[in-house]
C-alpha cells in the first residue's frame, strides 16, 4: 500500500526482509552487499547478535521512563561518550537534526551570553546539517531549501575549506559560532586540506565563537577514529552525533566541552523519547563491540584498501574527477551526473549511493571483511567502467 505514503523518497523496486553482517536478502530471497550500511547507520551490519541481544534483554527491562527522572543507561553512555571524544557533558535526542538543532540553539545561547541580540552562526557552501526547518537552514543546499521559505535566519555562508573566508568575518560583532562537517557527506564526500579544523579551532578560541562539528556522519569509528576531529588533535566546543551510534536504534547525541557547557539549564531545551533506556542499552552494547573487535583500526585499514583497490581501477579513466575519502566514507566523483548507478549497482547485487549527483558514496559496515571489501571495488569499478563507456557510445552515435 505504498500510495499510503506521503512521497517523501523516490523508492528503489526493492523490499529487504532480513540481514546478516554486510548482506541483506530482499523478499524474493535475492541477496545484496550493502556498501551503504542505511547511509553509514550499521556499522556493525545486520542483526549483530550482542546488539540484538541488548535490545531485546532491554525490552523485556524497561523501554522508556521520562527524562523527568534519571536515567542510569544514560548516564552511563554520556560518561563513555565523552571520555571517547575529550568532552564534558551530553544531551541524547532521536536524530541528527535534532542533534543539530540542540547545537544552533547553544550557539544562540553563547551569543547572548556575550551580549548579542541577534547571533549568527557560520557554515558552509555544500553542507547538510538535517531537514528540519533550523538545519536545513544552515544547509548549504538552494535546492532541498527551495519551497520552504521563509528559512531561519542568523546563518552565513562561506566556501568549505576555506579558512581566510571565515577569519574575514572575524570583525562582525554578531558571530557566536562555526558549524562544520570534518568530511562532507550528503556534499559529495569531501575531505578539507589538513590543518583546516586547526584553523577553525584557533579563530573560535580567539573570537570567543564556539567550533560546533556535526559528526553524525562521520562520527563512531567511520574514517577509522572514533570521531573524524580526531585525526587533527582539537576538541570542539559542540559535537553533534547520530547515525552509528544506535546501529538502527534511533538515537542522536549532542556532546559540549569549555565554553558551551552549563549553557543548557533545565526548561530551556529537551525531548520525550531521547535517551531512553532502550536507545542507551543499544548504543552501549555498540561502543562494546566496536571496542572488543577494534573496529576503528578495522575502518582504517579496509578503507586505505578499498581506496586503493578504486585508484588501481578507476583513476586512470579522464572521466573520474577524482577518488577521495577517509576510512571507509568514501567518494568517487565523476565528470557528470551520475544517478543511474544506483540501479546499477543494485542490479548486480550491491547497494550504494550517489550524493552530490555525480559522486558515488560508499559507506560499508565497518565489520565488512577482506573478501566483501575486494567485491565491493570490483563490482563498483565495473559498473563505472560501463557507465563511462555507454556514455562514450551514445555521444559518438549522436
Amino acid at each position: 500500500m505504498a500510495d499510503a505514503l506521503q512521497t517523501t523518497y523516490n523508492r528503489l523496486p526493492v523490499a529487504f526482509e532480513y540481514g546478516e553482517g554486510a548482506w541483506l536478502w530482499d523478499t524474493e530471497g535475492r541477496r545484496y552487499l550493502d556498501a551503504l550500511s542505511g547511509i553509514a547507520v550499521c556499522g556493525l551490519g545486520h542483526a549483530h547478535p550482542k546488539i540484538a541481544a541488548a535490545i531485546a534483554e532491554q525490552a523485556h527491562t524497561l523501554i522508556h521512563t521520562s527524562n523527568l527522572y534519571r536515567v542510569p543507561l544514560q548516564e552511563q553512555l554520556a560518561r563513555r561518550l565523552c571520555a571517547l571524544g575529550g568532552m564534558d557533558q551530553a544531551f541524547f535526542c532521536n536524530s541528527g537534526a535534532e542533534a543539530n538543532e540542540a547545537a544552533i540553539k547553544l550557539a544562540r545561547l553563547h551569543g547572548h551570553r556575550r551580549g548579542i541580540a541577534r547571533p549568527k552562526i557560520v557554515v558552509m557552501e555544500g553542507s547538510f546539517h538535517g531537514r528540519t526547518l533550523a538545519t536545513l537552514s544552515a544547509t548549504g543546499n538552494a535546492r532541498i531549501q527551495k519551497g520552504f521559505e521563509p528559512l531561519v535566519e542568523g546563518f552565513v555562508r562561506v566556501p568549505y575549506d576555506d579558512p581566510d573566508a571565515v577569519a574575514a568575518l572575524g570583525g562582525d560583532p554578531e558571530i557566536a559560532a562555526i558549524l562544520v562537517e570534518p568530511i562532507t557527506g550528503e556534499g559529495g564526500i569531501r575531505l578539507p586540506r589538513p590543518g583546516y579544523l586547526q584553523e577553525l579551532r584557533e579563530l573560535a578560541t580567539r573570537h570567543d565563537w564556539l567550533l560546533m562539528l556535526d559528526e553524525i556522519q562521520s562520527g563512531i569509528g567511520r574514517t577509522g577514529q572514533w570521531f573524524a576531529f580526531q585525526h587533527e588533535e582539537i576538541v570542539p566546543d559542540v559535537l553533534s552525533l547520530a547515525k552509528g551510534l544506535g546501529n538502527g536504534v534511533p538515537i542522536g547525541a549532542s556532546l559540549v566541552s569549555g565554553r558551551a557547557i552549563d549553557l543548557f539549564t533545565p526548561g530551556s531545551h529537551g525531548t520525550t523519547f531521547g535517551g531512553n533506556p532502550l536507545v542507551c542499552r543499544a548504543a552501549l552494547a555498540v561502543l562494546d563491540v566496536m571496542q572488543e573487535e577494534a573496529l576503528c583500526e578495522q575502518a582504517a585499514r579496509h578503507g586505505d584498501v578499498l581506496l586503493r583497490l578504486l585508484q588501481e581501477r578507476l583513476a586512470h579513466r579522464p572521466e573520474v574527477v577524482e577518488i577521495r575519502g577517509r576510512g571507509l566514507m568514501l567518494g568517487i566523483e565523476l565528470d557528470r551526473p551520475a544517478a543511474e548507478l544506483v540501479r546499477r549497482a543494485l542490479d548486480r547485487g550491491l547497494l550504494i549511493n550517489v550524493t552530490a549527483e555525480r559522486v558515488v558514496r560508499l559507506l560499508p559496515p565497518l565489520i565488512t571483511d577482506d573478501d566483501q571489501i575486494t567485491e565491493i571495488a570490483d563490482t563498483v569499478a565495473d559498473i563505472v567502467s560501463r557507465f563511462i563507456t555507454k556514455h562514450k557510445e551514445q555521444k559518438v552515435t549522436v
